[in-house]
């Protein structure tokens, strides 16, 4: 991991790279990092199609406690999950919303995105999905590079690439203080869980 500081101007930033050997490793990774997750998070997943972003995205929603089979909304271009049970201030947070408060019980939302299909990144606000990038819920975007002028600064981009029919690199970029921290402990919890 390297730390790229902090300048005047610019958020810091972590970055992370990670080759993963199987289809059960990369969602293990992605399973540990939703273990860390408490809401409010945006993470932007890209890579070409069978780079694993859906298998990562599994493994994430498992850590999150969805029950739920995940597969890609590329069709619907949004699926929402209800994971483990929120804490009594979660609960009450005034941006999660009636709606959202009633349809999840107290529990951690999973905003699923594919944005495969978006031809315009407008289509975003169109479709009233800017609500869920401001809710209390955890966001994962497949495809974010097609609304890469949309995203806020601060965030986890996780970059998936095909090294072969097996094999992926991941890049997690942290932008962010929130982001960077995230980042740190992800990289903790799966080399102790790698090592024991």
């Amino acid at each position: 991991m390297q730390n790229n500081g902090i300048v005047s101007d610019q958020l810091p930033e972590e970055v992370l790279e990670i080759i993963s050997q199987s289809v059960a490793y990369t969602q293990r990774l992605g399973k540990q990092l939703g273990k860390l997750l408490h809401g409010k998070e945006l993470l932007l997943l890209d890579g070409n199609l069978g780079a694993g972003k859906t298998t990562f995205t599994q493994g994430l929603a498992q850590g999150m406690g969805v029950a739920q089979v995940i597969n890609s909304p590329t069709f619907t271009l949004l699926k929402e999950y209800a994971g483990r049970s929120l804490s009594p201030s979660d609960v009450s947070d005034p941006q999660l919303g009636p709606i959202a408060r009633k349809r999840f019980a107290g529990r951690l939302a999973l905003y699923h995105f594919d944005l495969y299909r978006l031809d315009e990144p407008d289509e975003l606000f169109d479709l009233g999905f800017d609500d869920y990038f401001a809710s209390s819920g955890v966001c994962v975007v497949e495809w974010a590079d097609k609304a890469e002028a949309f995203w806020p600064p601060e965030r986890l981009y996780i970059r998936l690439q095909l090294i072969d029919e097996v094999q992926r690199r991941l890049l997690f970029i942290a932008t962010g203080s929130r982001y960077c921290e995230l980042l740190r402990q992800f990289q903790k919890n799966i080399y102790a869980t790698t090592s024991s």
